[in-house]
Formats: C-alpha cells, sequence, structure tokens
C-alpha cells in the first residue's frame, strides 16, 4: 500500500496495491501492521459499518465527541463518492481545515480519518456502498455535527444543492461556531 499525507494533519491518504490479471482484481483492503509503520499510527479497529445510498445523498458531516471519539478508514466498495473531513481539534494546526477526495470503485483509494475529525460525504454515482472501519464502539449520546453548508468551513461539493438529499437530522446540524461555542 501508498500512504500519502494530507494538507491536514494526522488524515491520510491510503491507496492500497491492486493486482489485476484476466480473472479480475484482488487488494488488501487493511494491514494494521503496514499501515503502523507508513504513518506511526497504530489503532484496533472493533466495528465496520456499511451504508448504501443513491445519487445526490450526502451523509454529514458527523463525529463521535470526547472519550468515545472514533478514528475511521473509510472506502466506497460500489460506486463513487466525495469524501470530505474537517479537522475539529481545537489545539490543532489545521483546525477548521478541510479535505476532500474522490472515493470510487476504480481508484479504491481509502482515507484515514483520525479522531477529532469531521467526516461525510456525497454520492456521485447511481448508488454507492460506503465502508468503514471505527476503532471504537458508537455511542450515540456522544454524537455530533457541523452543517454541510457551513459559511466558514466553505466546503465546495461542487454539486448542485437543490439536488442534494439530506437526512432532517443533516439539514438542522449546528454551524461550526454554534458547535463549538
Amino acid at each position: 500500500m501508498q500512504v500519502e499525507e494530507t494538507p491536514l494533519k494526522d488524515c491520510f491518504l491510503i491507496k492500497p496495491k491492486i493486482f489485476e490479471d484476466h480473472r479480475g482484481i484482488f487488494l488488501e483492503t487493511y494491514h494494521r501492521k503496514r499501515l503502523a509503520e507508513l504513518t506511526g499510527i497504530d489503532a484496533e479497529f472493533v466495528q465496520d459499518n456499511q451504508s448504501v445510498s443513491s445519487y445526490g445523498v450526502l451523509r454529514g458531516l458527523h463525529y463521535q465527541k470526547g472519550e468515545f471519539a472514533q478514528t475511521k478508514i473509510v472506502r466506497v466498495i460500489f460506486g463513487k463518492v466525495l469524501d470530505v473531513v474537517v479537522d475539529l481539534r481545537p489545539d490543532s494546526p489545521t483546525f477548521k481545515k478541510t479535505y476532500s477526495a474522490i472515493l470510487d470503485d476504480q481508484n479504491l483509494h481509502q482515507l484515514y480519518v483520525p479522531k477529532g475529525f469531521g467526516h461525510g460525504f456525497l454520492t456521485l454515482s447511481e448508488k454507492s456502498v460506503f465502508a468503514y472501519k471505527c476503532d471504537d464502539y458508537y455511542k450515540p449520546g456522544s454524537e455530533g455535527g457541523i452543517i454541510y453548508n457551513d459559511p466558514d468551513l466553505n466546503i465546495d461539493w461542487n454539486f448542485p444543492e437543490t439536488e442534494m438529499i439530506l437526512s432532517e437530522k443533516d439539514k438542522n446540524l449546528p454551524t461550526l461556531k454554534e458547535a463549538f461555542q
């Protein structure tokens, strides 16, 4: 695997080695020891999650707070998404900075999202199957979120807002200023 630093501290783009022949492809989607050697970070993942979304579905920006914050490795099994992360760690040199990447079933890239980051994605294909590993269990009382169109974050989703499909919960998330008062 190849690991690239993103402009955000502790956030990495992971490019797995893909073996392809006349039968199809094979790739290793996770290797704890190798990832630790390449990043210096060794997380123990305890929960895998998966979602299926249709074109225009935006999920996020979500995070887990406090002692239940989660490190994640996210990837697309089928389809194509614009994946967006924001550093929400007040003591980080990249606090309030965002990063986005196209994750799809062709490039098979993954994103390592550290604790203290907000995360969201927008489905750009007819359908997407999105998977993520978490290093802690989901705790409903510890969830948080930031509205996808926060003016201070100024995220370019490169997609018509009128065509986005959001849950009622995601439509009513607070701004960054409101969440971190």
